[in-house]
């Protein structure tokens, strides 16, 4: 079921290694049909429209209802999709999201008490927003009969894993060697590249010093306090950032702040009182103040530019 503004990467990685494992098996072990909300067409990210073959029908039991999502999925997640979800899930359909999608199962209630994932850009706002969820950060996540991964390649590695268990690792290992994909990803593996990775610096206190800091956006710690637990002075500490990223950790920290700040106003209704909170700022006052200083803008310009943008077609066919 494609979203509007569905993201193009994910979906072709879902359902390409089906195309192959047919080939591979000799034989239809796998078909599938493209399904919406205006039953006509959907359109990704990218620009390309593709045809869709039904509207938000009935399926049947034994199918699997795959959610693929995109940019600005609050929006595409209307009232009909989240009916529709709810619908096929009390008659005990499997359904997963891929990419943002993991949004549209949660609004609809069927990610409660589950353990799930989403791409890492959204999982700030998706933790603001549903608390019952287990994210995790993972690659991908099969929990019961939910499914969600965490958008791009991870389709590929969910696929060769329901490949696996359903025909075995033979033939998921030939479908990964038709897409020459070297590094098959299990659900333990996650999502992100790690920090020295991430920074291009392999130092395991400045590593140790970023991870606190990601991990305490609301309630930020001193310097003196992130320099100690690593057991580095605070003039150390300033030593190891200028040298290794060229600005002081302070500076650092508030561009992660205000990065997270970001993604809420782009991803969720909180207000920006709500938002400035959350990033760990007293006033909004001097959140606005921070937000203008690096973005150039207002938290409220931001939001209002990003709503005009959303809604701006592109239009490609294909």
């Amino acid at each position: 079921m494609l979203l509007d503004q569905f993201t193009m990467l994910c979906f072709a990685c879902a359902i390409e290694p089906l195309r192959i494992a047919n080939r591979v098996l000799g034989r239809q072990a796998y078909t599938w049909l493209l399904a919406g909300e205006n039953r006509t067409e959907a359109r990704c990210s990218n620009g390309a429209a593709f045809k869709l073959d039904m509207g938000l029908d009935e399926v049947s039991r034994d199918d699997t209802v795959l959610v693929c999502g995109g940019i600005d999925v609050q929006q595409a997640t209307t009232k009909l999709i989240v009916s529709w979800l709810r619908r096929e899930a009390r008659r005990g359909v499997a359904i997963g999201g891929l990419c943002t999608a993991s949004y549209s199962l949660a609004k609809a209630g069927l990610l409660d008490g589950k353990r799930a994932t989403i791409h890492w850009e959204n999982q700030d706002s998706f933790l603001e927003e549903f608390e019952d969820v287990k994210l995790t950060k993972s690659v991908f996540v099969i929990d019961g009969n939910r499914i969600s991964t965490a958008g791009g390649t991870a389709s590929i590695d969910l696929m060769l894993k329901l490949i696996a268990q359903d025909h075995g690792e033979d033939v998921a290992n030939a479908v990964a060697d038709q897409l020459i994909y070297s590094s098959i990803r299990t659900d333990q593996d996650t999502q992100r590249l790690s920090i020295p990775t991430r920074i291009g610096v392999r130092h395991p206190k400045l590593s140790q010093v970023i991870l606190m800091m990601e991990q305490n956006i609301e309630d930020p710690i001193s310097p003196a306090d992130l320099a100690a637990n690593v057991s580095m002075s605070t003039r150390q500490l300033e030593r190891l950032f200028r040298r290794y990223l060229n600005r002081s950790p302070k500076r650092y920290y508030m561009e992660l702040r205000l990065q997270k700040a970001r993604n809420l106003l782009m991803q969720t209704d909180m207000s920006v009182i709500n938002v400035a909170l959350a990033c760990g700022f007293a006033s909004p006052s001097h959140f606005s103040k921070c937000y203008r200083t690096h973005y150039k803008t207002t938290p409220y310009r931001e939001r209002g530019s990003h709503g005009d943008m959303a809604a701006q077609p592109v239009r490609l066919s294909i």
